[in-house]
């Protein structure tokens, strides 16, 4: 069989494919109220219907500031636990293991979505002041509050409140987003950490946020639920973020309880020249696979099943992500099970009329 349509066990999850969907903001909870909606059902639904081994939900607030925009999707109260789990149930009929990225924006927050308006919402049109490692602003939004050594341990306290409810609610893993210029990206990058405390200066300290919030979480979900870690390898800045730091702090997050790593890149700042490209971030995946223990996946226009299963047969990477391949076609994986000759179990019966 096809390595791609291979099963893979992490922790106590077995994983039908090596197909997983990355986790694709969808801006659509309505009212600032973080709720996921009948559209998160019928998205995230047709992707478990469709094949993918797992799908993990976009990225989720752990807390209201820490939102991205007005209309992102949060889990930092019972009632989101309750409508998250609603939908993760209905996945599960469908055979997909279900995750959530548990996510802060920092100085990235409080901005309209794309088809709504420009730039940072206005504080008297519903946004929020931001926060982050830095006082200084991403480009063209508004300046962050510099967070304060003692705010620091909130954080912590709201990742791990997020991750209980997320197991709470029934989702099989967890993914920690410390990438695409986010908060803990933010945090890990010398570019906009140039702090003098204990989260700033030398990579271990820069590391500090996301190993307490590592630790942390791992300590309050135990041994049995899979916990990722989604990196930006590289700032394409020299003197920025790059693939050594990524594999030496992965190999931390190892230690602190990690156990796959999500390998994307970029999102820190404007103005970089991104070498983008069919598989254009495989190299950068590879080059952190060779160096740590755990499971390495890759993402970053992966569009046909050949092209995934020789990524995989490469023996470096353990799990392609699909995402904008799967945006047009929720049955991609079904797809390339044809494409590759492998003929699933998982077919929906109510489409078996449709089958490639």
């Amino acid at each position: 069989m096809a390595k791609l349509f291979e099963t893979i066990r992490v922790r106590d999850l077995e994983v039908r494919n090596r197909i997983w969907v990355a986790p694709m903001c969808q801006y659509s909870a309505e009212d600032q109220d973080g709720m996921p909606t009948e559209w998160h059902l019928v998205h995230y639904g047709s992707r478990a219907a469709g094949g993918a081994g797992l799908v993990i939900v976009e990225a989720t607030a752990v807390s209201p500031v820490g939102r991205i925009s007005a209309w992102d999707t949060g889990i930092w109260n019972d009632q989101h636990t309750d409508a998250w789990s609603y939908i993760v149930d209905f996945m599960h009929t469908q055979g997909a293991a279900v995750a959530i990225q548990l996510a802060h924006a920092g100085r990235k927050a409080s901005i309209f979505r794309e088809w709504s308006g420009q730039g940072s919402i206005p504080l008297d049109e519903g946004g929020w002041q931001s926060v982050s490692a830095t006082d200084q602003g991403f480009t063209g939004y508004a300046a962050p509050r510099k967070l304060a050594t003692e705010e620091i341990g909130d954080i912590v306290a709201e990742f791990t409140r997020a991750a209980r409810r997320s197991v709470d609610a029934g989702f099989d893993a967890l993914e920690i987003h410390a990438a695409h210029g986010y908060l803990i990206h933010q945090f890990l990058s010398p570019i906009t950490n140039n702090r003098t405390d204990k989260y700033g200066g030398s990579l271990e300290n820069r590391a500090r946020l996301l190993l307490e919030i590592i630790t942390s979480v791992r300590n309050e979900i135990g041994e049995a639920t899979p916990l990722m870690v989604r990196f930006s390898a590289t700032d394409y800045v020299e003197g920025g973020w790059d693939e050594a730091q990524t594999a030496e702090v992965a190999n931390w997050c190892t230690k602190a309880g990690a156990d796959l790593f999500d390998i994307s890149t970029g999102g820190l700042v404007t103005g970089v020249q991104i070498p983008s490209g069919p598989g254009y971030q495989v190299p950068v995946a590879e080059f952190v696979a060779e160096r740590v223990e755990k499971p390495v996946s890759v993402v970053g226009q992966i569009t046909s099943g050949t092209q995934a299963e020789d990524i995989l047969q490469r023996g470096q990477v353990e799990v392609v992500m699909i995402g904008r391949a799967e945006l047009r076609d929720p049955m991609w994986p079904l797809r390339a099970a044809a494409e590759l000759g492998v003929d699933v179990d998982y077919w929906p019966k109510q489409y078996g009329w449709g089958k490639f």
